[in-house]
């Protein structure tokens, strides 16, 4: 039988200069709030922070929901093409004690199934503390994507989203442990011998 379910501090950052400065509406960080209040049972408290394209805007950021924020996760969005100003990926490495490289080995896994630029991704992924820090793309549907996976036309999971992975992950580095809807992402614990 799973533990009570303990509340998830969940921190949200968008990397952009042109919705940071009032160009036009964040949509990354309510494509994610509504994807994680769907998929996570727990109560979940969210931290959010817009920032521009700016390594040490972003690594504050980081930081502070790491260890002021005590978040389990923190999730970004936007910032990890090639393009010059897509610095979320370095402004994460810069912060984390550990990256976990088959997180952005997985995204790509999975965008390759919608379109061929993805090799041009840069997402990788890592641990500050007990926190998991996760670079995901910046459109809402690639968002829902890589989270959830790739499913055949009847629904069946094709390939893995990143979530399935993602609450072992925290219970492994001592955060809570985070159960989820099944039918949105079902999560993957080895079994208990």
């Amino acid at each position: 039988m799973p533990p009570t379910l303990s509340a998830v501090t969940i921190g949200l950052v968008s990397t952009s200069d042109r919705a940071s400065s009032g160009v036009y509406a964040d949509e990354g960080i309510p494509a994610l709030k509504q994807w994680l209040q769907a998929a996570v049972k727990n109560p979940v408290h969210f931290t959010e922070a817009l920032v521009a394209d700016e390594q040490p805007a972003i690594e504050a950021a980081l930081r502070r929901m790491a260890d002021t924020d005590g978040c389990d996760l923190i999730f970004t969005t936007g910032g990890t093409g090639p393009a010059p100003r897509d610095i979320t990926p370095e402004a994460t490495l810069a912060v984390i004690d550990k990256e976990m490289p088959g997180f952005g080995e997985q995204m790509r896994r999975i965008s390759l199934h919608y379109v061929p630029t993805a090799v041009l991704s840069r997402q990788t992924a890592g641990i500050r503390g007990r926190c998991l820090i996760v670079n995901l793309p910046g459109r809402p549907q690639a968002i829902a994507e890589t989270l959830g996976g790739v499913r055949t036309q009847n629904g069946s999971v094709e390939v893995e989203g990143l979530f399935a992975a993602i609450p072992y992950c925290v219970e492994l580095i001592g955060g809570v442990y985070i159960e989820t809807d099944a039918a949105v992402c079902k999560a993957f614990r080895p079994k208990q011998k």
